[in-house]
């Protein structure tokens, strides 16, 4: 196992995902790749972009989650661990399976939190989206 992707949305802990890729990847001499899929630009789904004020809060808020991710790899090169950080744009689950694919990943780390009824409905899971599509095999890690 070469390469292992860890799948960050800042939504959950983290550092559980993280802990297990670390294991993992100090039992098998890998990579860890820590992705975060940021909403892609309201431009890119049909919506002007909206008033500068607001491009700026959101090229803020790109910036904290890029910085917060380099941490997060730094802290694992700091274990000894061979890590990248990525932050990109795009439709999640597309993006996720494309990166899987382009990166040459062995392993996904994903986390899933379970949700009530009405909002699998309407809203859907990433994680179970995720499991129908990928050719690879998943480290599915449970949320609260």
């Amino acid at each position: 196992m070469k390469n292992i992707l860890v799948s960050i949305d800042f939504n959950t802990d983290e550092n559980l995902l993280l802990d297990h890729a670390y294991q993992l990847a100090k039992a098998f001499g890998s990579k860890v790749w820590i992705l975060h899929i940021a909403a892609p630009n309201p431009d890119f789904v049909g919506f002007k972009a909206g008033p500068q004020f607001m491009r700026d809060m959101r090229a803020s808020e790109l910036r904290k989650e890029h910085k917060t991710l380099q941490n997060y790899a730094l802290e694992l090169k700091a274990k000894g661990i061979d890590t990248e950080a990525l932050l990109i744009q795009g439709p999640t689950i597309e993006m996720l399976l494309e990166e899987t694919e382009k990166l040459n990943i062995d392993l996904f780390i994903i986390g899933h939190h379970e949700h009530s009824f009405l909002y699998k409905l309407f809203v859907g899971s990433v994680s179970d989206k995720i499991i129908q599509k990928s050719k690879i095999p998943l480290l599915i890690i449970p949320l609260e």
